[in-house]
């Protein structure tokens, strides 16, 4: 099981859409949404690409954002962490 950990950028959260079109996916096992940081649990992957589009809502304004972070790694090998940032928001 692969596990993708998204962290929003500060004032934003993912939109109940954009749950229910992950949910759909039959990758996708489960979502959970704790502290304001979405889990996604992944069955497996294997070498054909993934692409997922999670949309965001801004609750707050925030100034300065600050970069996130969206970590995947093994359910069972956490060590292999990968790690990547984000500070954009797109349209």
């Amino acid at each position: 099981m692969v596990i993708i950990e998204f962290s929003p950028l500060s004032g934003f959260v993912m939109t109940s859409r954009s749950r229910m079109l992950l949910e759909n996916r039959t990758i996708v096992k489960k979502i959970e949404v704790k502290d304001n940081v979405v889990y996604i649990y992944l069955e497996k992957l294997n070498d054909e690409s993934q692409t997922f589009i999670l949309q965001l809502e801004q609750v707050i304004q925030v100034k300065n954002l600050k970069p996130a972070s969206i970590k995947i790694y093994d359910y069972y090998q956490p060590g292999g962490l990968q790690i990547s940032c984000y500070s954009g928001v797109g349209s």
